[in-house]
């Protein structure tokens, strides 16, 4: 489920509690690219599509698998290729900065 818009309350929620909480929150967008927010988000779908994307019989099972993964990337020092430059930022995102 997406939690980037209003849309992800009416997923879990029927419409008439969705709708006031849509109204409750200040819904503040960050950018699609450049964010620490979609590095984050880029490891745990490595981690989905490597490590959990199977039936894992228990908790350990898990535990032991998701160790595995985290030491094999790790030892490759698996690096999130970041190629928004601070002048590419700040041309493309100047707009909002209030200085």
């Amino acid at each position: 489920m997406s939690t980037h818009s209003p849309a992800a309350l009416y997923q879990p929620l029927p419409a008439e509690e969705a709708r006031p909480l849509t109204r409750r929150f200040e819904w503040v967008h960050t950018p699609k690219h450049a964010s620490w927010l979609n590095m984050a988000e880029l490891e745990w779908s490595a981690l989905q599509r490597q490590c959990l994307g199977q039936r894992l019989a228990s908790k350990e099972a898990v535990e032991r698998e998701i160790q595995a993964w985290e030491t094999d990337r790790n030892a490759r020092a698996v690096r999130v290729n970041w190629q928004f430059s601070t002048p590419a930022a700040r041309e493309k995102l100047g707009r909002h900065d209030p200085a």
